[in-house]
């Protein structure tokens, strides 16, 4: 059976049948419509079809989209969990839609919105001050590797160096060196943390700071991190935290307590904002104190009305009230972003953040934690490594993970990340985040485990199941085709 984008056929033969008739060149009078020649058409075709076949035709595609709305998404590390759709409703209130050229005078409610953000997020990381500038994750890394680089360069200490764990994220190497600093990898240790020998050999005086994750890509908690934050300061270096894997701590632990200086938030993976789709996202970024005077410009803050202000005819005001006005920090790395930052998607941050509270965030942690521990004990794959937190990296071992992800879809579940972290064999990276219940975790582990069963030559014809079966991945992602018209060349 295949699927040719226009409808479901039993015919293996090449090309498709239109699901939709159209009219044959309907005449279309231009004379008098006042726009250039080059726009103008001599004929119309339009598509013949009654109400009932366009919603039916739009519905089947949309179920051709696997999506978090569908079912589990345990991809590893993307942290793809369901978004509740109140925070939608906030962002859509009319009341939000702010032009962002507006005076401060006259968007004091956004100002506050975003003051409170700032010191929320500042709370949940032990940040002492917090920037909401960024436009997505990486560009938080990026912000905060200036921001490392703006602080050593004030004390007239050029460094050269930004230390890396082999399991990082990718858009660590990459953010270092767009900063202008030479990447050292780290070795991990055979624990999968970090290895504190291979660390004191690579610190020097040329270590402009290290960037982790904790919990790191396999799940683990870096029990050392005092230590290593120790090592690190000893030399003069910064510690800078990716926020990838912040949900697994909510509640329980704040890397400002470990020692970081830096860090960033994925509010997308983390506070329930859009993930993937190209943008807009958000990546703010917390700091210790001494670097807040580094941060982004501008920033947000609280300032009293003074009897000066009052005296001036301004409307009065209690003691306790206050105002918000925009300041640019005193050694401020320039602008990172547009005005506040990408505004609606923050506001969805705000309002997961004060209807959850304390209690709600410590409660997602550690649900995430328990849902990757549950799902990791059901499933018949090996996972080397442990104890783990809010993620696991399996072994498919001697079948090909890429062959088992596509496999899985056979079995109406969407796969893990495969082939990554490298330091596990055949890596089923799996993250089944907090939100999925134990009815959902099991239809993951029987799905699993009838993949761990298959042939070798099951796995290699998968996907059997879905609209579009195997493909050559590389040639998709370079020649895209967007449209079904691309099927008539």
């Amino acid at each position: 059976m295949k699927y040719d984008q226009a409808r479901w056929t039993d015919d293996e033969s090449e090309g498709y049948e239109p699901l939709l008739s159209e009219k044959d060149g309907t005449t279309v009078d231009t004379d008098d419509v006042p726009l250039p020649e080059g726009l103008k058409r001599d004929s119309l075709s339009l598509p013949e079809l009654s109400e009932p076949e366009l919603a039916r035709h739009y519905t089947r595609l949309s179920q051709m989209n696997y999506g978090v709305e569908s079912g589990p998404y345990p991809l590893g590390s993307c942290t793809m969990k369901y978004n509740p759709k109140f925070t939608e409703d906030v962002a859509a209130n009319p009341a939000a839609a702010v032009h962002p050229d507006r005076s401060p005078e006259s968007v004091q409610g956004t100002l506050e919105l975003c003051h409170r953000l700032e010191e929320y997020l500042g709370r949940i990381g032990g940040m002492d001050a917090v920037t909401l500038q960024p436009p997505a994750g990486a560009a938080g890394e990026f912000a905060g590797i200036l921001i490392a680089k703006a602080y050593h360069e004030s004390r007239d200490d050029e460094r050269s160096e930004v230390l890396i764990p082999d399991a990082a994220h990718g858009t660590n190497f990459a953010s270092a060196a767009m900063g202008g600093y030479d990447v050292v990898e780290l070795p991990s240790a055979e624990d999968g943390r970090v290895d504190l020998d291979a660390l004191e050999a690579a610190l020097s005086e040329e270590t402009a700071a290290l960037m982790l994750t904790n919990p790191n890509t396999l799940g683990l908690f870096e029990r050392d991190i005092e230590e290593i934050a120790r090592m690190v300061h000893e030399v003069g270096g910064l510690l800078y935290y990716d926020g990838a894997n912040l949900n697994a701590l909510l509640g329980r632990a704040r890397p400002g307590d470990m020692g970081f200086d830096i860090m960033h938030y994925n509010v997308h993976k983390t506070f329930a904002t859009p993930h993937g789709g190209g943008g807009p996202g958000a990546g703010p970024v917390g700091v210790s104190e001494r670097l807040a005077e580094f941060l982004p410009t501008p920033r947000v803050r609280r300032v009293s009305q003074s009897d000066t202000e009052r005296s001036s005819g301004r409307r009065p005001r209690d003691e306790t009230d206050g105002e918000y006005e925009l300041f640019e920090p005193e050694r401020s790395v320039g602008k990172v972003h547009g005005f506040f930052g990408n505004w609606l998607v923050l506001i969805k941050a705000y309002a997961y953040i004060a209807r959850l509270g304390d209690e709600g965030l410590d409660d997602a942690s550690a649900k995430a934690v328990l849902n990757a521990n549950y799902l990791a004990e059901r499933i018949d794959y090996e996972v080397p490594y442990g104890p783990f937190h809010h993620e696991f990296v399996a072994s498919a071992d001697d079948q090909d993970a890429g062959d088992v992800a596509k496999r899985m879809l056979d079995y109406g579940v969407h796969p893990p990340t495969t082939k990554w972290p490298e330091l596990v064999s055949e890596a089923l990276m799996t993250e089944p985040t907090e939100v999925e219940n134990r009815d959902s975790l099991n239809r993951l582990a029987r799905a699993f485990n009838a993949v761990a069963d298959e042939s070798e030559d099951a796995l290699a014809s998968a996907p059997e199941r879905t609209a579009a079966r195997r493909i050559d991945q590389t040639e998709a992602a370079r020649d895209l085709r967007l449209s079904w018209h691309a099927l008539e060349d």
